[in-house]
């Protein structure tokens, strides 16, 4: 039987794609997300070369979402909450230009939405500083390699960074976000 939903995609860097996968994937309303790169001029980066510095390319992930449930401006609200937007080129203490905080709108419609929903996150008391998220359309996603999908949930307390970053970050916004998760 064919489905008659009608899925968006919303592409967005908030640092380590380990985490921000491991947060968006709780919600309802997101059918799946896939951790990648976007925004550097390297075709078919690998991790390796992400990591160099050198691409210019962002960790991002690509969200797959049915808009009935949950809206682009939703996405973007858990955005602002679950990363620091203030902080060029570092989330904590992954620094580099691939953890800078983007947002790769799909169309004019993101565009628009994505602006004003930056406007206002930026006139909030959220954040003390100026929030210096990047705002490009998006040209091109190249999915990162197999091993990094679901990485929180098949690696989790096996890795330490999960365990002090990945884990705490997505408990934090479960608290927070209670209300937006699957059941």
């Amino acid at each position: 039987m064919m489905s008659d939903k009608i899925f968006e995609l919303a592409t967005l860097g908030t640092g380590c794609f380990w985490c921000t996968e491991a947060v968006f994937d709780t919600l309802k309303g997101v059918e799946s997300v896939f951790p990648g790169y976007s925004g550097g001029h390297v075709e078919n980066p690998t991790y390796e070369q992400i990591c160099t510095k050198t691409t210019g390319h962002a960790e991002v992930v690509q969200i797959k979402f049915d808009p009935t449930v949950i809206s682009f401006e939703e996405l973007l609200e858990v955005f602002w909450r679950t990363h620091n937007p203030t902080t060029p080129d570092r989330q904590g203490n992954d620094v580099g230009p691939q953890y800078r905080s983007a947002i790769f709108y799909h169309d004019e419609n993101q565009k628009a939405i994505a602006e004003k929903s930056l406007q206002e996150a930026d006139a909030s008391d959220l954040w003390p500083d100026p929030i210096v998220t990047e705002m490009n359309p998006l040209e091109k996603f190249y999915q990162a390699e197999d091993y990094h999908k679901d990485y929180m949930a098949r690696v989790g307390d096996r890795n330490p960074y999960c365990t002090f970053v990945v884990k705490p970050k997505v408990e934090k916004f479960k608290k927070e976000f209670k209300d937006k998760l699957k059941d």
